[in-house]
């Protein structure tokens, strides 16, 4: 019962109501006018309750010095001026306080419009295929394994694989991709996405929490419930400040025999801005990283963000695409036409499984080169396999392959020397025996890579690149990058290890990966960063940080974010505390009554909230 009358008493109706009363007391009194009743009382009950109702509560079920809040200090105020006749000053400190509060929660309430969006996102219904039928059922029905159709203009409701038609894919949620992606069976597709052209049928694979939408819901929903430990130093101050201000104020009574100005340093002590401001720019900088798909877990990791010095990458995955793409196609034998010789690999190869095979089959698909039958196939596992196209033997693998069928190597040494040395993988190609090619892979590098690496030199933010691929591929894509420290051939515990001796040299550092194995990375990390999109569960779910379309050009502007939020949070507080130092020694002067004390310096707390409050607009 008296929660809801606080509640009501709290809402925005309400509080106007309390300031119109206050305003109507302030319009009598300088009218000269002496009403029955000063209608300041209305301001005092609409805005004070509620307060004295937080002070109480808190005294009660907080544990230790967190008894001791700002509300106590305000509510003592507000009744020590109702003590000495002063109501519009008791009502003026209550009513500020509670415009602070609206302020915050409206600055929250608009920091959280990414979440809503993307709770909005979520269709409520499924159009599922079962006994040849199709059935509009709720969502929550929907089990893995359904088929479900999406018409054009849908939303997709749950992650799954096309099993039926084509059509392009609005992933812009997800991805953060501004341009349609053609999709067609076999391909996967995530809820919250929009299909914008043909029809198609898909087979859920990730329904209910476990899609991927509701994982970044949840990411979100996280991101409100934790507090940055700048947070709760203003806590403590608010905590610390309520015994100081009443002991000024007694020395102020004892020495000047002046009750009016005892009661104005408890008002002007008020630590509103100190309480205010940083949950604002918190939540402020968290909304503003939601709507460029950066999603911040908590504020103790924006804080902490903002004091890393080194960033630690995976390389895979992170860096790159983590997808091997052709990047080498050498001929050796004479004779043969270079589309001749891509025919011959990639019809080899057609059926083979291999990441590698599959690679090469997309790169001859994209080059229109002519694929054939096979009039034999065979694979041998971790060597390659053997086909023959045309009448001709083709044997495509690796080196110790070679060896078992007797194919000489001395006119590929140099070739294969080089391949190698860049750190790539490589098929070896013999064609009736003879060596007569190579097709190099490497993973390829995100076209953004190079750029982060510099933006991040000139903001004096050291990159490392730790990872477990070899020494060879790992000083090759740092050198395509800018990267100048690297530690490769690394098991999980040793990039865990190599963290720790970052730290214990004096280091704040954030570590980026996607994968199962970069979790403890991450964890042991200040700051643990996961690549939203492309990364495991498990990765995202260690990390702090999660970026939502993979997109690591967003790094540079996390670490700006950052550091506004911080500077943000201390400009507030020392502005707090400037303003609440000139108000006590104007109070103890006597130029300030609690009237004027009290809308001196809650004006200054609006304006501190205000401040905070500009981070969820501001351009990085």
């Amino acid at each position: 019962m008296l929660k809801r009358i606080n509640d009501f008493l709290a809402g925005i109706p309400m509080t106007i109501a309390g300031g119109v009363f206050l305003l109507l007391s302030l319009g009598l009194s300088l009218s000269d006018i002496d009403p029955v009743v000063d209608p300041a009382w209305a301001s005092v009950i609409i805005c004070g309750l509620p307060l004295i109702y937080l002070a109480i509560w808190r005294v009660v079920y907080n544990k230790g010095i967190s008894k001791i809040s700002s509300a106590l200090l305000i509510s003592i105020a507000m009744i020590a001026a109702i003590a000495i006749g002063d109501l519009f000053a008791a009502g003026e400190v209550a009513f500020i306080m509670a415009l602070g509060a609206i302020l915050e929660d409206k600055t929250t309430e608009r920091a959280r419009k990414g979440l809503k969006k993307l709770i909005s996102l979520v269709p409520q219904t499924a159009r599922v295929i079962r006994d040849g039928k199709e059935q509009q059922v709720a969502l929550e029905s929907v089990a893995v394994g359904d088929i479900i159709r999406i018409l054009p203009g849908e939303s997709i409701p749950v992650d799954g694989m096309i099993v039926s038609g084509t059509t392009s894919i609005d992933q812009s949620v997800m991805t953060g991709e501004s341009l349609p992606v053609d999709k067609t069976v076999g391909d996967e597709v995530f809820s919250g996405t929009i299909n914008l052209y043909g029809s198609v049928d898909i087979k859920a694979m990730k329904v209910g929490k476990d899609s991927s939408l509701e994982q970044l819901i949840r990411l979100v929903e996280e991101a409100d419930e934790k507090k940055a430990p700048i947070q709760r130093i203003a806590d403590r101050w608010a905590s610390w400040l309520v015994p100081v201000a009443l002991l000024i104020a007694v020395l102020a009574y004892i020495f000047t025999g002046n009750i009016v100005r005892a009661v104005t340093v408890l008002v002007v002590f008020c630590p509103c801005a100190l309480v205010l401001a940083t949950p604002t720019a918190i939540m402020a900088a968290i909304g503003q990283a939601t709507k460029r798909g950066v999603i911040i877990k908590s504020g103790e990791a924006l804080e902490k963000m903002g004091k890393v010095d080194t960033i630690a990458f995976d390389k895979t995955g992170t860096l790159t695409y983590g997808k091997p793409v052709v990047s080498d196609v050498v001929i050796l034998a004479p004779g043969i036409a270079d589309d001749v010789f891509l025919s011959i690999v990639a019809s080899a190869e057609k059926r083979s499984e291999h990441p590698l095979a599959k690679a090469l089959l997309s790169y001859a698909l994209e080059s229109e080169t002519e694929l054939l039958e096979a009039e034999a196939f065979s694979m041998e596992a971790g060597k390659g396999i053997k086909a023959k196209i045309n009448g001709k033997s083709v044997v495509c693998g690796n080196i110790h392959l070679m060896e078992e069928c007797g194919v000489s190597l001395s006119d590929a040494e140099m070739e294969i020397r080089r391949i190698e040395e860049d750190g790539k993988a490589l098929i070896l190609v013999a064609i009736d025996e003879m060596i007569s090619g190579l097709v190099g892979f490497s993973d390829s590098l995100r076209l953004e890579s190079k750029e982060m690496i510099s933006k991040l030199s000139a903001m004096n933010v050291r990159s490392v690149l730790l990872t477990g691929d070899n020494g060879r591929a790992a000083g090759f894509m740092a050198k395509e990058t800018g990267i100048t420290e690297v530690c490769a051939d690394l098991l999980p515990s040793e990039k865990v290890e190599a963290i720790r001796n970052f730290q214990k040299n004096g280091h704040t550092v954030a570590m980026i990966g996607d994968g199962v194995n970069d979790a403890p990375a991450l964890k042991s990390a200040d700051v643990g960063i996961a690549m939203g999109a492309m990364g495991s569960d498990i990765a995202v779910e260690a990390a702090d940080i999660a970026l939502v379309g993979d997109d690591i050009s967003n790094i540079p502007y996390l670490k700006r974010l950052s550091n506004a939020t911080v500077n943000t949070i201390k400009l507030s507080i020392s502005l707090s505390l400037f303003i609440n130092t000139v108000a006590i020694i104007l109070s103890l002067l006597g130029l300030l009554t609690p009237t004027t004390g009290a809308l001196v310096h809650n004006a200054g707390s609006v304006f501190v909230v205000l401040i905070a409050a500009l981070l969820y607009d501001r351009k990085f």
